[in-house]
C-alpha cells in the first residue's frame, strides 16, 4: 500500500480541494502518512497568487527531495496550471497535474506503475464547463472546520489576478450536492466553512434563479449543522438579503470577509474591481449596523503599479474610517499574463514594503481596539486542537483544555499577543 502526504498552499478553496484529494486518495486504497519524510508519494497542492508563493512551493519540491529522495513528487493546483512545463524541469518532479485534472489524481496514481519524470496533464481550464470538486469527507489535518467549496472559477478580470486564467470561469456545485454535503459533515463536525474562488457569485450560472442567500436558507433548513460560516465574498455581492441573514440567524457565523484591495478609487479603477470606495462603504457600514460584534475583514494591496503617494494615502484614511477588525495585507506582485505586470510606473520594491507595514500597523491597532471590546462579554465558540474560535474569528485561549469540535459559551477575562483569554475564577483568586 502507497503512503502519501498531501500539504496545501493558499486558499480555502486550495485546503478544501487538499482535503477532498486526502479522502480520495484513501478511498482509492492509499494511506496517509503523518509526514512528507515517510510517504511514497507527496502531493504539492500549489498556489500561484504571488511570486512569493511560487518560490514556497518550489522551496518545498527542494526540501521533499532534500528529506525524502525516494519519493514520487506530484505538483498540483493553481502554479502547476499556469507553468507546468516550469516545474515537471524541477529535479525530483515526477507529475505536474493541473487544477484541470486534479479530481483524476487518484485514477491518474492508480494508473502509473511505473512513474516517470515530469509527466504533465494539464488541459485548457476554460474547457471544463463543470464544477469540478470531489467531495469532502473530513477536515484536513488538525482541523476541526472542514472547507468546503461549493464555487470555483471567477469571471472577474482584474488587472493584477492570474487566478481567473489557472481556475477558469466561475461554476457553481449543484444545490442538492451542498445539502448532501453539508448534511454529512453536520455528524461530524459543529462548524463547516463554505469557501470559492468567487463565493459571492455560487448560482449565478445562466438558468439558476438561486443565490447564495437561497442556499444558506436551504443548509440551515434542510441540515442540522450549528454553525456555517462564510469566507471572503466581493462587496458587491453582500447584499441586503445576505447581510440581513446572516444578521438574523445563530447559526451563521458573524463574520464578514470583503475584499477591498484599495481605498482609493483611481486605483481601483486601474485593477478593473467593480465597484468604488463609497459602494464598499455602504455595505460595511450596514453590515456593522446589523452585526454589533462582527468580524469585518478585507484583503487590501499596497503598491499597486502608479500608485502614488496621494493614492496610497487615500486607502489609508479610508481603511481608517471604516470599521475592520482585521486586514490581510499584501504587496503587489507581478504575475506574468497580467496587464499589471507590463503597466508602466512600477512601484518601488522598498516604497511597497513600507507602505505594506503601515497598512499592518493600522490593522493590529483596529484589531486591539475591537478585542478589548470584547473583555468582560461571553462569546459563542467552536473548540479547536488547541483553544478555540469565536463566532466573531477571535482566537481564544481556554481556562482549561476541552475537545476540539464543540461548540461552547466562553466569557472573556483578558486579552493575549493576539486574540483573548477565557475568564478563570482561579486565576484571579491567586
Amino acid at each position: 500500500m502507497q503512503r502519501f502526504f498531501v500539504q496545501n498552499f493558499g486558499c480555502r478553496a486550495s485546503q478544501a480541494d487538499g482535503a477532498a484529494l486526502e479522502a480520495a486518495l484513501e478511498n482509492q486504497g492509499l494511506s496517509a502518512a503523518p509526514e512528507a519524510a515517510a510517504a511514497d508519494v507527496v502531493v504539492l497542492n500549489t498556489c500561484t497568487v504571488t511570486a512569493a508563493a511560487d518560490e514556497d512551493a518550489r522551496r518545498a519540491i527542494r526540501r521533499v527531495k532534500r528529506d525524502n529522495p525516494g519519493a514520487n513528487i506530484l505538483i498540483t493546483g493553481c502554479y502547476a496550471q499556469r507553468a507546468p512545463r516550469e516545474l515537471a524541469a524541477i529535479p525530483g518532479v515526477t507529475w505536474v497535474i493541473g487544477n484541470s485534472h486534479k479530481t483524476e489524481i487518484p485514477d491518474i496514481l492508480a494508473g502509473s506503475s511505473l512513474p516517470y519524470h515530469g509527466a504533465i496533464h494539464v488541459e485548457d481550464i476554460f474547457s471544463r464547463a463543470e464544477f469540478l470538486a470531489a467531495p469532502v469527507e473530513d477536515a484536513a489535518g488538525d482541523r476541526s472546520r472542514p472547507n468546503l467549496k461549493i464555487q470555483d472559477g471567477c469571471n472577474n478580470r482584474c488587472s493584477f489576478c492570474i487566478i481567473p486564467f489557472v481556475r477558469g470561469r466561475s461554476r457553481s456545485a449543484p444545490a442538492h450536492q451542498v445539502i448532501e454535503q453539508v448534511r454529512h459533515l453536520a455528524a461530524r463536525y459543529k462548524e463547516v466553512v463554505l469557501s470559492g474562488i468567487n463565493l459571492g457569485r455560487w448560482g449565478r450560472e445562466p438558468g439558476s434563479s438561486m443565490r447564495l442567500a437561497d442556499l444558506l436558507r436551504r443548509l440551515l433548513d434542510e441540515t442540522p449543522i450549528r454553525r456555517i460560516r462564510l469566507s471572503s465574498v466581493e462587496p458587491m455581492d453582500f447584499g441586503d438579503d445576505l447581510l440581513r441573514l446572516m444578521a438574523e440567524s445563530p447559526r451563521i457565523a458573524k463574520h464578514v470577509h470583503a475584499p477591498l484591495q484599495s481605498g482609493s478609487d483611481r486605483v481601483l479603477r486601474r485593477m478593473h474591481r467593480k465597484y468604488r470606495p463609497r459602494h464598499y462603504q455602504d455595505r460595511l457600514v450596514k453590515a456593522r449596523a446589523w452585526m454589533p460584534e462582527a468580524a469585518i475583514g478585507a484583503d487590501v494591496m499596497v503598491g499597486f503599479p502608479g500608485e502614488t503617494a496621494e493614492e496610497f494615502e487615500q486607502s489609508r484614511c479610508f481603511i481608517e474610517s471604516l470599521p475592520f477588525t482585521y486586514l490581510h495585507v499584501f504587496t503587489y506582485s507581478e504575475r506574468p499574463g497580467t496587464p499589471a505586470a507590463q503597466a508602466p510606473d512600477q512601484v518601488p520594491v522598498a516604497i511597497r514594503k513600507e507602505r505594506n507595514q503601515i497598512l499592518r500597523d493600522l490593522a493590529a491597532r483596529k484589531n486591539l481596539e475591537f478585542r478589548r471590546g470584547m473583555i468582560g462579554r461571553t462569546l459563542s465558540a467552536v473548540t479547536l486542537h488547541e483553544g478555540a474560535l469565536s463566532d466573531n474569528f477571535l482566537k481564544i485561549d481556554l481556562a482549561s483544555p476541552r475537545p476540539a469540535n464543540e461548540l461552547i459559551d466562553v466569557r472573556i477575562g483578558s486579552l493575549t499577543a493576539a486574540g483573548l483569554r477565557e475568564h478563570d475564577p482561579l486565576r484571579v483568586l491567586a
